[in-house]
């Protein structure tokens, strides 16, 4: 094969791997569902914030706080995302690809500080940072950092890819610190989100699927030995082979059996809006990583359905926007971003419907947390950034387009005279 064509390989696996996706989501009008994408992340917005005021009610009025405390303060998270979101739309591509290094930089920083003074541990994950009145979980950017950086990464080095080295070097070990630290922190369910993100990035870069292959099987092994290395993680995994029996409704099982038993008790319309009866402390931290088995109580299947929906059509319109780019940059990161929240999602839905052990991992847009609900936000910024049309060139009218049409044609000064 000739020195240019293996070259060129990297860049042809990229539009290889979205060819069928393109094919079949192929849009004429660049930027035409970007409005449907913003639409639904607003969606799922106001449905978390709806159903945080309801899953944490109950709790703040048990611990003697205001009912309303949470939401408030979900609602200026939201507020404070949503405004970060059209500010980072309104960014040219060149402008976030520069913001690679220094993001990533400032998230291993930040990621470090959970272990100083500066370090807070909440239930057993020690990933959160306090200053003040102010919290803030530093793994949650990470997440974007990464997606953003290694994005630089894979588009400057496509000549390059076919060789293992540079396919790996510096990705893998820029992601190993990022996943190790967090690790540190016990903080299992982000370190594989974590995971995901760096194989999605790897994937949509277009890295060899031989690489590929043994990047996830490298990852695969560093879960099981971090699950491995805690006894609460291996009673989950333990409780969860064993199918929440009622001997365990006390024990390590008594979360997701209660979630289960809220999700049955909605049937298909749910008992209504506010009238759960799992969230009267029979599930844990109903207002977090739960929240979706208190959501399918209140609005039964019917609201679980709408909420996928949601989901999906935001991935649609993502793909189906993304899919005519001939940049690789910005391939590489509305795809790894919407596979990070899409992802995130279906771990959290799995989780608690029983489908896989509890991680805790948290729903995306829905759950309670302001860093993960900016976080997410800023991510679809960057999408909608890079999904923008370009500007097209402004036309000429009035006595401007009068005074071109009356220039004479320009003479072809090369021309021989004869």
């Amino acid at each position: 094969m000739p020195v240019g064509q293996k070259h060129l390989r990297p860049v042809r696996n990229v539009r290889g791997r979205l060819g069928k996706l393109a094919v079949w989501f192929e849009d004429d009008s660049p930027g035409r569902l970007r409005p449907l994408i913003l639409a639904s992340v607003l969606s799922l917005s106001a449905i978390g914030l709806v159903e945080v005021a309801s899953a944490s009610s109950v709790e703040s009025v048990a611990a003697g706080n205001n009912p309303y405390d949470l939401p408030l303060r979900q609602g200026v998270w939201t507020i404070a995302g949503v405004a970060i979101m059209l500010v980072l739309a309104r960014l040219p591509v060149d402008r976030i690809r520069k913001l690679g290094w220094p993001l990533l930089i400032g998230a291993i920083l930040a990621l470090i500080l959970v272990f100083t003074p500066l370090g807070m541990t909440v239930n057993g994950n020690r990933n959160w940072i306090g200053v003040g009145g102010f919290s803030a979980q530093p793994s949650e950017f990470a997440k974007l950092a990464l997606i953003v950086w290694a994005a630089g990464i894979l588009d400057r080095k496509q000549a390059l890819l076919g060789q293992w080295k540079h396919a790996v070097i510096p990705l893998l070990p820029a992601g190993a610190v990022i996943m190790a630290v967090v690790a540190l922190g016990h903080d299992l369910g982000t370190t594989l989100i974590i995971m995901m993100i760096l194989a999605a990035t790897m994937f949509f870069g277009g890295v060899r699927m031989k690489v590929f292959s043994v990047a996830a099987l490298i990852c695969a092994v560093a879960a099981v030995l971090l699950a491995a290395s805690s006894g609460n993680r291996m009673g989950r995994i333990f409780s969860w082979l064993g199918a929440g029996s009622g001997d365990d409704t006390q024990g390590v099982g008594y979360q997701a059996t209660n979630g289960l038993y809220a999700l049955a008790s909605g049937r298909w319309f749910g008992v209504g809006l506010g009238q759960s009866r799992q969230k009267w402390n029979w599930i844990p931290e109903a207002h977090n990583d739960f929240i979706f088995t208190i959501l399918g109580e209140e609005l039964g299947l019917a609201g679980t359905l709408l909420v996928l929906a949601l989901f999906a059509v935001l991935a649609v319109a993502v793909v189906k926007t993304i899919a005519g780019s001939r940049d690789t940059f910005s391939r590489i990161v509305a795809c790894s971003i919407i596979a990070w929240i899409i992802g995130q999602a279906v771990l959290n839905m799995s989780m608690v419907t029983g489908l896989l052990p509890v991680i805790g991992v948290p729903l995306p847009f829905i759950s309670y947390g302001g860093s993960a609900m900016v976080s997410s936000l800023a991510g679809i910024g960057v999408i909608l950034a890079i999904t923008r049309p370009p500007a097209a060139a402004p036309s000429l009218s009035g006595p401007q387009a009068k005074r071109f049409r009356l220039l004479p044609p320009k003479r072809n000064s090369s021309r021989t005279k004869g």
